[in-house]
């Protein structure tokens, strides 16, 4: 049976998909690939946001680039019919589809937030049910109004269908770790539904801005700031069954863990709020694939788990993974802990019945065989 995104299908259990595409040999799930939509920017339009660190912290070239990129994708950002080709082409089964970075517009004031937010559910909501096997939805929340936020992610998934949402890594400069978004990760936890971080930038670049470096450097880098305020002040210990996932294989913390569990060992000042060691929450934590080395996959899931690890392309940017199917089937993990990157990590997480494998054809008995040969 195909599975479905459809708004009956938020709570009526795993949903299931048919067959994986173009003869894989295993089944894959995209966790981070964003859509853009038209109908929220044309709200905006017109208005001067606040300085955003992707704009704020470059120079000329940066921004000439930037420009041409967004001219080159606009194609591929907004059509289905591009998207879905550019999914059997390389092997993708299911996109599990959130909204463009630029458009949090976490900067407007909050019922514009909360206008923009629920066009883009919208739009996520109907591609995938427009093409229930091959797209399911993460939505996004105006975060600048906690209580609009609780009640968008709530109508997001109960109405819409939607299996979960992607936030940026800071609040315009808070940290996700304020007690006022507590209330948010309340209802995420309640609800059961995954949570993507996506950066968009580093808030202070001031030595960024050469180079692309407030993405290549600042994206990694907001993320590794991020995860250790919701280490260190105390929202992964209260929140316990938080369904988390960060972009770009969890920042740097994952690759340089030891020093927060020294630290909090050395000097109690890190261990105000939390007695535990910081690793084992970050243990509770899932990234996805897009490191580009074999070696980095291949530590994270010796380290962290394959159980933790998923499948990310970050479609349709310049700053994707190329060829992400490939890359981890050439990686030197187990068949199993590949089944588990490519797919069935993302399938658990977001309530997708995974389809059967076929089973292995029968060797003929060997005296058949010599017979035959006769």
């Amino acid at each position: 049976m195909l599975f479905s995104c459809s708004p009956a299908a938020s709570h009526a259990g795993p949903i299931a998909v048919r067959r994986t595409r173009g003869g894989n040999k295993h089944f894959t799930v995209d966790i981070h690939c964003h859509v853009e939509t038209p109908e929220a920017s044309d709200l905006v339009k017109g208005m001067r946001p606040p300085p955003q660190p992707q704009m704020m912290f470059t120079n000329d070239a940066t921004r000439e680039v930037n420009r041409l990129q967004e001219q080159n994708i606009r194609t591929a950002i907004t059509s289905i019919e591009a998207r879905l080709e550019h999914m059997d082409r390389t092997g993708i089964d299911i996109q599990a589809i959130s909204t463009a970075p630029g458009q949090y517009y976490y900067w407007t004031e909050p019922e514009l937030g909360r206008q923009t937010a629920r066009l883009i559910n919208e739009n996520i909501a109907r591609i995938c049910a427009d093409h229930p096997d091959r797209f399911v939805g993460l939505g996004t929340v105006p975060l600048q109004a906690p209580e609009f936020a609780v009640a968008e992610l709530e109508r997001a998934v109960k109405e819409l269908g939607l299996r979960g949402v992607e936030i940026c890594t800071n609040v315009n400069g808070d940290e996700l770790s304020a007690p006022r978004f507590r209330p948010f990760f309340a209802k995420a936890e309640e609800l059961g539904v995954l949570i993507f971080m996506h950066p968009a930038g580093f808030t202070d670049g001031r030595r960024l801005s050469d180079h692309y470096f407030i993405n290549v450097i600042g994206n990694p880098l907001d993320s590794t700031v991020a995860v250790h305020h919701l280490i260190f002040d105390g929202v992964l210990e209260d929140y316990p069954r938080l369904k988390i996932v960060v972009a770009h294989g969890g920042g740097f913390l994952p690759a340089y863990s030891g020093r927060i569990d020294h630290a909090h060992g050395a000097r109690v000042d890190c261990r105000r709020v939390i007695k535990k060691k910081p690793t084992s929450y970050l243990r509770k934590l899932n990234f996805d694939t897009i490191v580009f080395t074999h070696h980095q996959l291949e530590y994270l899931a010796s380290v962290w788990g394959s159980n933790h690890i998923l499948l990310g392309t970050d479609y349709p940017y310049d700053m994707a993974l190329p060829n992400a199917v490939r890359f981890v089937e050439s990686a030197a993990l187990g068949e199993r802990d590949k089944s588990l990157v490519l797919g069935l990590n993302a399938a658990r997480l977001l309530g997708i019945k995974a389809p059967a494998r076929p089973a292995p054809k029968k060797k003929a008995p060997a005296k058949a065989k010599a017979k035959r040969r006769r």
